[in-house]
Parts: structure tokens; sequence; C-alpha cells
């Protein structure tokens, strides 16, 4: 319908940029004196919750190898929303010279922006372990923590998207007989401020500007009494993008 193919792959980074905020989180676990008797990394994961607990439940057995293990942290992406208190002049333009030659220009409109939802959960067997990592994540989010994505790279667009913590929970899974596994869930909702760009579209550089200027208005069919004209001077040999060329002015007048 719209009649552009063009992907900025942003919502991919966003999520490997998220999903980066959490993947070196160790926790130590220590005897009754005070020594650390292991120290792992947790591993992370994208995924549903639900699959993760389907999966524990099913291998009551720790020693299985195929039982997931814990602690263990997951997330996934949830709804994407509208946020009109960000909205900014959908006139403005971002503008990048395209080639060598000068002669054509990539132009994007201003981005529409959209908070992306996060869910993210801790799996612990014990509460010892769930509190450590918990500890080891609020404390950045006050409420909020900022991430840079490259989010056109085409344009040389950077941005920084803040990540903010709506809330946390807390959920202990163990109903039912000894044979049933433990876990205890701490879940954390985010949204990630981030923005939506449309394509880029491809122009030629204007070199030439023509103002008429009439009696009366067009209406009265008036006769044309003054034309200004503007146009850029060609590059010069050996000069650089950002030197000042001049303009050249012309002005006309009739009686």
């Amino acid at each position: 319908m719209f009649g552009r193919t063009y992907y900025h792959e942003i919502l991919r980074n966003t999520i490997i940029a998220f999903g980066t905020l959490f993947n070196d989180i160790h926790i130590v676990r220590t005897d009754a004196g005070g020594t650390t008797q292991q120290s792992m990394k947790v591993p992370l994961a994208y995924g549903p919750k639900q699959k993760f607990l389907a999966r524990l439940r099913e291998d009551a057995n720790v020693d299985r190898k195929i039982a997931v293990s814990l602690p263990r942290i997951g997330f996934e992406m949830g709804a994407i929303e509208y946020d009109g208190s960000r909205k900014l002049n959908k006139m403005i333009k971002t503008r990048k010279v395209k080639g060598t030659k000068g002669t054509q220009m990539d132009i994007q409109y201003s981005p529409v922006p959209y908070n992306v939802n996060f869910e993210m959960f801790v799996m612990a067997k014990n509460s010892d372990d769930g509190v450590q990592i918990v500890e080891q994540v609020i404390p950045y989010f006050q409420p909020d923590y900022s991430i840079t994505i490259n989010a056109v790279p085409g344009m040389d667009i950077i941005r920084d998207i803040p990540i903010v913590l709506n809330s946390t929970g807390y959920e202990d899974t163990y109903d039912g007989d000894f044979m049933t596994r433990r876990a205890l869930i701490y879940t954390f909702s985010f949204s990630a401020k981030t923005y939506m760009y449309g394509p880029v579209i491809t122009s030629s550089v204007i070199k030439k500007v023509d103002v008429d200027q009439y009696a009366d208005l067009k209406e009265k069919a008036p006769t044309r009494v003054r034309q200004y004209s503007v146009s850029g001077v060609e590059k010069a040999v050996g000069a650089d993008e950002d030197d000042n060329f001049g303009f050249t002015e012309t002005l006309s007048e009739w009686v």
C-alpha cells in the first residue's frame, strides 16, 4: 500500500541492547563462614516465562541434562505503544549528502515515538540466589537507564533510548507434592522509549530558487513586476563540502 520497502532494524537493535544489559550478571554462593564456594554467571535467554516453567515442571530431576538450570534470566518483547507526549514536528528533516559528488541528498522526516514494552523474569531455586540478582538490577534504574543504538546507520543517526523500570513482582511456583520442582520468580516490567523512522528519500540538491512578485492577488491575473533568483556557485577545485562557496543573486524588474 505504501509502496516503499525499508528496514532499519530498530526493534531488533532495541531487543539486543536491552538483553545486553543483563548478560553479565553473576551470583556467589558462600558457606556459613562466608567463604566463597561457587561463583557462576547467570544464563540469559529470550523467550516467554511459560516456556521455561513448562520445562521446569516436566523435569523434576535436577540432575538430568535436559532440565532447566536455575538461576536463570529470561525476557521477551511485549506491546508496542504510541507515545504522543514525545511527538516532534513531523516536518523536521534530517539531511545527509549522498556520494562524493554532492549532487544528491538523503532526507528523512522526524521519527515517531513508541514505547516498546519488555517483561524480564528471574527464576531461582532459593531466595538468596534470587535476591542477589535483583539487587544487581534495580539500583541502575532511577527510574530509567539509557542505552545507545545506531537507529539509522545510513543517516548516521545515533539515539539514546531510556529504559524505564515500571514495576517488579514476586511469585513462588511451589504448589504440589515433594516431587514438584520449586522456582522463585521475580518479574520486571520495562518500557523502552524508542523512535520509529520512516524511509529515506533521495532527492537532488536545490541549486537555484526563483521568487516571482506580482502587483496584486493572483485571482485578478496581475502582471509580474519582479523576479528574484538565487543560484549556488559551482564547487571550486580543491574545496570541501563545508566551505562557503557563496551565491549568485539576480533581481529583475518590470515596469
